[in-house]
């Protein structure tokens, strides 16, 4: 016990940012500081509304936006990572309010945050490698169309329609806006779209979000467009930090409820961190930190009303394609939208709805790596299945079920890959030192197989029908020494076709058992059936021999004359089973 919790301490040592961060920081601020302003400006309405979907007020998006971002950033495992409140999250919280209040939400969300710390220390992150990359690839592609789904309504000048599923939501939109169309929503959407699409490919350098988000407020402003809704009021300055909200008396039952917001905001992050890899050349996060980072930030944002946090795509994805290099831009985003909250609201109030919309369709659209697409698409059948089911479930359920969905479609497929790779094939008996007419005799009576690759449940009933289908021979001899593994299902399988074989009056005897697969058939009964006369065979030759000594006691083969003793250097240059 002692030394599981003297590990603990060096483990979250290890975890703390170091002078190689501070080192990556100060390399290229100027394109931090603008791919951080860029984000802010995308994140300011997003805190914004997920604070409100949440059902603790824009308040708390703002408050998680700036507490939450501002330490996932300094002690989080990614140089690209953007945390604040994300649409996937509001999904869970929302239940929660219902049934705990405010106060049920942010005991979640603290205690939450020291499950993450916990599973950071445990070093849990690393089992993020585990997760497909077609699984990845679909998520992201989901991910892209949700995004891209969530700013029509906004897009349009329409209301956000009721309802949590953006398919729906996005349908009643387009028929509001049948019934009463807004085109100077539309044209101020598209125009910041277009821009932000050209101007990447023809400087990639220029923030280009900014520029255009500004043009289409001064536009808005100056035209006086009524229909070009603005953001609205801002609240002003964040709440002292405070564990009113406390209850030692409904912690317990808050802890489930805790561990799926832990769930949602260590798989989120992790994969949002994964696909920002993967928009880049040579970063790579460090899963165990980004969840001791996601940890210290969900800690934090309730003492000040904020809800939990995770990474974010959308934010992270802006901070990626403006030309961040460190985790000095995203830390720059919390300070920006920090001094919006207290100084400059008044102004962010008058940015168009629309404006905001068409940065986050430009975002989406850029999210999708149409080449990695085509090339797992390409790759197997299995991968193109497993990325589009990913995609359509990120789509129309939630997160969490897309990559369950994903997860359990990969490795069905991966266990029907594995199973057919198990095989069973008849060879010829080793000649040995018996004679043509001698081996004649051998091999009227004595079948060998050779069984190679794993024999475990999803290919053992295959293994069954195939064994059983043995020709009419009195030995079977197996040749084991290739069976990579076996398990209890395979032995089982294996002890009913040996039973079914020595009902017709057929032995079945094997060579090669390896030691580790021995424990498995004995613990079924199997082994004791693959032995006559309660000896083993390590090689097939052996093997052989007693499958001989078997027909010679029932009278189908003739003995053998006696030999003389041969040297121990020829016994050996016999061949393993």
């Amino acid at each position: 016990m002692r030394r599981s919790l003297g590990r603990v301490g060096p483990r979250l040592a290890a975890l703390l940012p170091g002078r190689s961060d501070l080192a990556e920081m100060c390399r290229d601020p100027r394109r931090d500081l603008l791919a951080g302003l860029a984000v802010a400006i995308v994140a300011l309405p997003l805190a914004l509304g997920f604070g409100v979907s949440s059902g603790l007020g824009a308040a708390a998006g703002l408050a998680t936006a700036v507490v939450a971002g501002a330490l996932a950033a300094v002690f989080g495992g990614s140089n690209l990572q953007v945390s604040g409140p994300t649409g996937a999250m509001t999904v869970v919280l929302v239940p929660i309010v219902a049934e705990h209040g405010p106060s049920g939400v942010l005991a979640v969300g603290l205690m939450a945050g020291f499950i993450l710390v916990a599973l950071a220390a445990l070093r849990a992150g690393k089992y993020m490698q585990y997760v497909p990359a077609p699984v990845v690839e679909g998520f992201t592609l989901g991910i892209a169309c949700v995004i891209g789904l969530q700013q029509i309504p906004n897009a349009l000048g329409v209301p956000k329609p009721e309802g949590d599923r953006v398919l729906v939501v996005t349908w009643h939109a387009a028929q509001e806006f049948a019934e009463s169309p807004n085109w100077t929503a539309v044209a101020l959407a598209l125009a910041v779209a277009v821009v932000m699409l050209t101007g990447a490919r023809w400087r990639p350098t220029i923030p280009f979000s900014i520029l255009a988000v500004i043009a289409a407020t001064v536009v808005a402003q100056l035209a006086d467009l009524d229909a070009a809704k603005p953001i609205g009021d801002l609240p002003s300055g964040l709440p002292a930090p405070s564990l009113a909200f406390l209850d030692p008396g409904a912690l317990g039952s808050l802890l489930a409820p805790a561990v799926a917001v832990a769930a949602l905001a260590a798989l989120e992050s992790l994969l949002s961190a994964s696909v920002a890899d993967g928009m880049t050349v040579g970063q790579k996060h460090d899963p165990d930190r980004e969840l001791f980072g996601q940890g210290l930030a969900n800690v934090a944002a309730p003492l000040f009303g904020g809800v939990p946090a995770t990474g974010a795509i959308a934010r992270t994805a802006v901070n990626v394609r403006t030309g961040a290099s460190s985790r000095l831009s995203s830390l720059t985003h919390a300070a920006v939208l920090a001094v919006i909250v207290f100084a400059a609201a008044p102004l962010v109030s008058r940015i168009p709805l629309a404006a905001l919309a068409g940065v986050l369709l430009a975002t989406a659209i850029r999210m999708v790596e149409v080449g990695s697409l085509m090339a797992m698409a390409k790759a197997t059948r299995s991968d193109a299945l497993i990325l589009v089911l990913t995609a359509v479930a990120t789509l129309a359920l939630d997160l969490v079920y897309a990559v369950i969905i994903g997860l359990v479609v990969a490795g069905a497929l991966a266990l029907r890959a594995v199973a057919r790779q198990a095989r069973l094939d008849q060879v010829p008996l080793d000649q040995g030192d018996h004679s043509a007419e001698e081996h004649a005799l051998l091999a009227e009576h004595i079948v060998a197989y050779r069984l190679d690759g794993p024999l475990f449940f999803a290919a053992a009933h295959r293994f069954l029908l195939e064994l059983a289908e043995t020709a009419d021979v009195r030995v079977v001899i197996l040749r084991m020494s290739r069976v990579t593994t076996i398990d209890a299902t395979g032995a089982l399988v294996l002890k009913d076709a040996v039973e079914k074989l020595n009902r017709r009056g057929t032995v079945v005897l094997a060579s090669g058992i390896r030691p580790e697969q021995r424990q498995v058939l004995d613990s079924v009964g199997a082994l004791e059936l693959l032995r006559l006369k309660g000896g083993e065979y390590a090689t097939t030759p052996e093997a052989i021999q007693g499958a001989r000594a078997h027909l010679e006691r029932v009278g189908l083969m003739p003995p053998l004359p006696a030999q003389k003793p041969r040297p121990v250097s020829e016994k050996a240059e016999e061949s393993v089973g």
